[in-house]
């Protein structure tokens, strides 16, 4: 049976994709849940015809993706999303949420295949988000992802900065360091 994905699923598909998965699993797990609708030929159409209106608005060549990607390196992408008392968000923020966000923000069409994250972003913190907007026009994103409600100087950073010395004084192991 062929669904439309209303939603990221784990190892079935994006947001927007045209899957195929069995009656069973439509049934009694995406369709209860939201996640998916039949892929009726007036769904199909309105899916590519909103498809068709995002590639107008994609860059079409070098020059603009230079214009479109000086205006993303000015860009900050601020995400508030509920987070446990560690850092670590309830859910994540994948591809697709980065493009609407850019679309929301600046009016930018990126495809969200272009966004290259390895994984999907699942603590608070500053991260640098690398996107391909045409061949060989790379652009990093900053992006601030806030617990709701409270700043990000609340949160300890992911990654130590390279400047910063290592613990100690230098003439021994860190203070609490028992791989000696």
């Amino acid at each position: 049976m062929d669904v439309v994905l209303l939603q990221d699923v784990d190892k079935v598909g994006l947001r927007g994709e045209v899957v195929s998965v069995s009656r069973g699993y439509m049934r009694n797990y995406l369709q209860p849940r939201r996640l998916a609708e039949p892929a009726t030929p007036a769904v199909v159409a309105e899916l590519e015809k909103r498809e068709a209106e995002r590639a107008r608005h994609e860059a079409r060549t070098t020059e603009q993706a230079r214009d479109i990607a000086e205006l993303l390196t000015k860009t900050v992408l601020r995400f508030e999303v509920k987070a446990g008392t560690q850092g670590v968000l309830f859910g994540s923020i994948t591809p697709t949420d980065i493009a609407d966000e850019l679309w929301r923000a600046r009016k930018v069409r990126i495809d969200r295949r272009k966004i290259s994250l390895d994984e999907p972003i699942k603590r608070v913190g500053r991260y640098e988000v690398p996107i391909e907007v045409f061949q060989d026009v790379r652009v990093e994103v900053k992006t601030l992802v806030v617990p709701e409600g409270g700043g990000l100087s609340d949160w300890p950073e992911d990654e130590p900065d390279e400047a910063a010395e290592p613990h100690g004084d230098g003439d021994g192991p860190a203070p609490g360091d028992t791989s000696a």
